[in-house]
C-alpha cells in the first residue's frame, strides 16, 4: 500500500505523470456521470451526482487545455533533436514519426486559438480550429498506429531470428515489447473512436456516443498510458540498478 502511494506521489511530481492522471480522472468522471444520467430508473440524487460529474469532467479538460498552452516549446525542442531521424534504422518508423511530430506540432496552435476564441481572447470563430485541431489529433494518433504496427512486423521478424539464436532472456525482451506496442495500438485506437465522435455531424459515427462510452474509450486510453509510464519507470530503475552493480 505504501509502494503505491509512493508511486503515484512521483507520478504526481512531474507534469506529465500529473497529466496522466487528471486524463484518468477527466475520463473516469465521465464514464461514471454519463452512466448514471442515462439510466432512466435512477432517483433524483443519482442523476445530480451524474451531473455533477459530467461538469467536474468538463473543468478537468478545461483544465489540460490551459495546461497545454505551454507545450509548444517542449514539443519544438522534442521535434528539434529527433530531426529526420537520422537515429532510425528503418526508413519507415523514420518518415512517420516525422509526420507526426508535425501533426502534434501544428496541433497545439491550433487549440491555441479555439481556446483564445472561446474565451473571448479573440475576435475569431473557435469552430474550426477545434475542428483543425481534432483532425491534427486524429492524425497523430493514425500515425501512431501505423507506426505501432511497423515495429510489431519488426520485433516479430526478430524474434523468429533469436528463437534459434539466443537464450529466452533476450526472447521474453522482445515479447514485452510487443505487448507494449500492442497496449498502444489498442490506447490509439481508444482515443481515435472518440476523435472521430468529435467530428462534425455526418462524418462516420461523429456525435452519436453517449458520454458514458466516451468515458470508457478515454478512461482505457489513459489507463495504458498510465501503465506504460510505470513500466518504462520500472525498466529504468531496473536499468540504473543493474548498471551500479
Amino acid at each position: 500500500m505504501q509502494q503505491s502511494v509512493e508511486s503515484l506521489v512521483r507520478l504526481l511530481e512531474s507534469y506529465r505523470g500529473r497529466d496522466k492522471v487528471i486524463r484518468t480522472v477527466c475520463y473516469g468522471s465521465q464514464l461514471v456521470g454519463g452512466a448514471l444520467t442515462q439510466k432512466a430508473e435512477a432517483d433524483a440524487s443519482s442523476q445530480r451526482l451524474g451531473k455533477s460529474l459530467l461538469l467536474f469532467s468538463a473543468q478537468l479538460s478545461h483544465c489540460r487545455t490551459v495546461l497545454r498552452l505551454f507545450d509548444d516549446l517542449s514539443m519544438l525542442a522534442y521535434s528539434h533533436s529527433y530531426g529526420l531521424g537520422a537515429s532510425e534504422e528503418d526508413s519507415g518508423i523514420r518518415w512517420i514519426s516525422v509526420l507526426t511530430n508535425v501533426a502534434d506540432q501544428l496541433y497545439y496552435p491550433c487549440e491555441h486559438i479555439a481556446w483564445a476564441a472561446d474565451a473571448e481572447l479573440i475576435k475569431v470563430r473557435s469552430d474550426k480550429w477545434w475542428l483543425f485541431s481534432t483532425v491534427l489529433w486524429g492524425t497523430s494518433l493514425l500515425l501512431g498506429i501505423f507506426r505501432s504496427l511497423r515495429v510489431l512486423l519488426l520485433l516479430r521478424r526478430t524474434l523468429k531470428k533469436q528463437e534459434r539464436a539466443e537464450g529466452g532472456s533476450r526472447q521474453s525482451h522482445l515479447n514485452r515489447e510487443i505487448r507494449a506496442e500492442l497496449l498502444s495500438i489498442l490506447s490509439c485506437m481508444a482515443d481515435i473512436s472518440n476523435a472521430i465522435h468529435w467530428m462534425p455531424p455526418g462524418f462516420l459515427w461523429a456525435g452519436r456516443f453517449p458520454s458514458w462510452l466516451v468515458g470508457l474509450l478515454g478512461t482505457t486510453s489513459s489507463l495504458i498510458g498510465l501503465i506504460q509510464m510505470n513500466t518504462s519507470s520500472s525498466e529504468l530503475s531496473d536499468s540504473t540498478v543493474m548498471s551500479s552493480q
